[in-house]
């Protein structure tokens, strides 16, 4: 019969060696508690993404049974594994950086999910999976692109087929100017430009040209309104906006599709599905 010493030391063994496997494994950016153990326990955000989360959870449905989800840009598998726990029937999970694909696996493992499937897709490559999603999650990454409304063209042509949890950094105004359908080249018998251009609600990527909080991938800061109307431009109708940079978008008709604006032209390098 078991002790209930060696069960403690039992438990005490897993734990350091779930310690070690984390410590293999590391940098974290995404803090997990496995077996007790944070993946990311200096993290400078807190507990993040948890307490991200926390703040638009509710704003997805509890109960995903039946429904397949693409997590972009994967990083440790967070949400993979959030999806999953709200009963997603497929996750898949995409990011170029092996890194953190290792941490994904080896936290999903740990947390009973291993049939989450992740896989080395930038998301300029998405059109490989072949396939429609019910659910894509596309957080964190947009700023990180030196192309980003072609991201999201490919993304609305190959992989969402119903919604989209769509997140990005977001600087300068909150306010979203109403533009006009069409914009005059000039004011209205003058050679003056439009006004709308200098007004700071107008949508905006602000470039960055050489680094943001220390990070040289952080290429863009759009504004609210910008973030708004890339999503429309895309083929996206915002249903929510549990967070000021986050949103939740569905699939809508995509504008001037008539006239060949998609991401077809776009190679999708075969696929491999």
């Amino acid at each position: 019969m078991r002790s209930i010493a060696g069960e403690a030391m039992s438990a005490t063994g897993r734990q350091q060696a779930v310690r070690d496997r984390i410590d293999a494994l590391g940098p974290w950016f995404q803090n997990m508690v496995i077996e007790g153990v944070d993946t990311a326990p200096d993290h400078f955000l807190g507990d993040y993404p948890a307490f991200k989360f926390r703040r638009f959870a509710d704003a997805l449905p509890a109960d995903l049974s039946g429904k397949s989800v693409l997590d972009i840009g994967c990083n440790a598998g967070f949400y993979s594994i959030e999806m999953k726990r709200r009963g997603a029937s497929e996750v898949v999970g995409i990011d170029s950086d092996e890194h953190y694909l290792a941490q994904a696996r080896f936290a999903s493992d740990a947390f009973g999910f291993g049939d989450i499937e992740y896989r080395n897709l930038s998301v300029y490559d998405v059109g490989r999976l072949g396939r429609r999603f019910d659910l894509v999650i596309f957080m964190g990454v947009l700023y990180h692109l030196r192309h980003p409304l072609l991201a999201l063209d490919l993304i609305r042509e190959h992989v969402a087929g119903e919604m989209m949890l769509f997140q990005t950094m977001q600087q300068g105004s909150n306010d979203v100017l109403q533009v006009p359908e069409d914009h005059p080249f000039h004011q209205p018998g003058t050679h003056i430009p439009p006004t709308c251009f200098d007004n700071p609600a107008y949508p905006r990527m602000h470039f960055i040209e050489r680094q943001f909080a220390g990070d040289w991938t952080n290429w863009w800061a759009p504004n609210k309104a910008a973030s708004q109307a890339m999503l429309r431009a895309a083929g996206f109708t915002i249903e929510a906006q549990p967070e000021d940079e986050v949103y939740l978008c569905r699939t809508a008709p995509v504008p001037f599709v008539e006239w060949g604006m998609t991401a077809a032209a776009y190679p999708a390098r075969g696929t491999d599905a």
